[in-house]
């Protein structure tokens, strides 16, 4: 083959179907048993992952299921300073959009299946290595053992499989539970980002309801996952607030842990890493799946930039290493610096919080600027 991604989920597959007319044989192993995966988790998509859905075909497939973000409300609990960035200010239909992971990876595998790639599902991934001349998979599929390889490989999933030594973790000490949840009032398209002393609290809305996202201290999310739904609705009252009247309903809830896991490099000339084999982000302004999208776009136009007997060559890893830095790099660093200084709760921290948040509400060249950075990544700039 010519390319062999491994991980057929939404940035593997978007990847795949990047390519597609490229003339280029890509085979995309998948360690599920089917394309088929329902999954009510919430994902929020920037409208510059929509753009990308769109030239991928994959967007019409799912703009009815999608709903969109007008608004996003951003404040910190027990301090003054607010911020609101609106769609109308920054010039677009919408900030964002948030839609199930379900649904989103239905769309985009309808276009894998349409693509001309070559998909192997239930491929289980055993081995991957390189010479100067090929990389080479090593991979178990209905019992036997089986070896595929291609020019260049592409890393698109399992970032905690990458060695301790390739990579930079960072542990926040959280977890973010994750649930539905009803409101009295209706959402209006507004999203909120509203920080604790405990970690960010985000509510997207999605259908008619929204999807909570409770940034947790580990050492109290098994308590608060068992508290009955009343009592858990109470808990988020006291910590939200009541800008959207009292909280109704909550779904099931569940919860995975947070870190900042960034990869060394980008991977070596027959072994590129993009989405979560490449870098990991805190949710707090849903960052991570949108930078995983915009890797699989940038390699895309590196591999259509580069002849066939060149793929695997350490020019094409240089370039597409050079055109994510900056993006990997900010968005990460935009991550971070919001979960480590929204977490202290000094009163002069909490005062400049305030003042910062007050600037930037008002102040619309930055908060623009700050909006088109969520948006569009490095791209922004």
């Amino acid at each position: 083959m010519d390319i062999a991604i491994v991980g057929g989920g939404p940035v593997g597959a978007s990847l795949a179907v990047a390519l597609e007319g490229s003339g280029l044989s890509v085979a995309v192993l998948e360690a599920r048993s089917t394309l088929e995966a329902p999954d009510p988790r919430a994902l929020a998509l920037s409208q510059g992952t929509r753009l990308i859905l769109e030239r991928l075909g994959a967007w019409a497939k799912l703009a009815d299921k999608a709903t969109p973000i007008e608004t996003i409300h951003v404040s910190q609990r027990g301090g003054l300073g607010r911020a609101e960035l609106t769609a109308a200010d920054a010039g677009v239909p919408a900030l964002g959009y948030v839609a199930e992971y379900g649904d989103l990876y239905a769309a985009l595998a309808t276009r894998l299946v349409d693509c001309g790639a070559t998909v192997l599902t239930g491929a289980r991934v055993t081995g991957v290595h390189t010479t100067s001349g090929y990389g080479a998979v090593n991979f178990q599929r209905d019992g036997a053992d089986h070896l595929l390889t291609a020019r260049l490989v592409v890393l698109s999933e399992g970032g905690k499989s990458l060695p301790a030594d390739l990579r930079r973790d960072k542990d926040y000490g959280q977890s973010a539970l994750v649930c539905a949840v009803a409101t009295e009032r209706p959402h209006d398209r507004r999203a909120y980002e509203r920080f604790t002393p405990e970690g960010p609290i985000a509510l997207l809305p999605l259908g008619g309801d929204y999807a909570l996202v409770w940034t947790t201290p580990n050492d109290r999310v098994e308590a608060r996952l068992a508290l009955s739904d009343a009592d858990f609705l109470a808990r988020l009252q006291a910590a939200f607030g009541d800008r959207q009247g009292r909280f109704l309903a909550t779904g099931p809830r569940s919860a995975f842990p947070l870190k900042l896991s960034l990869a060394a490099s980008s991977g070596s000339p027959r072994c590129l890493r993009i989405g979560n084999a490449a870098h990991v982000l805190h949710p707090v302004a849903g960052q991570g799946f949108n930078l995983g999208v915009r890797d699989a776009w940038k390699l895309a136009e590196a591999i259509l930039d580069t002849p066939r007997e060149h793929l695997g060559e350490a020019d094409l890893a240089r370039h597409y290493s050079q055109a994510r830095r900056f993006d990997v790099v900010g968005g990460s660093l935009m991550t971070d610096i919001l979960v480590e200084s929204f977490s202290n709760d000094h009163f002069l921290m909490k005062h400049a919080r305030g003042a910062a948040l007050a600037v930037l509400d008002l102040a619309p060249p930055i908060k623009n600027l700050f909006a088109r950075k969520m948006m569009f990544g490095a791209q922004a700039w």
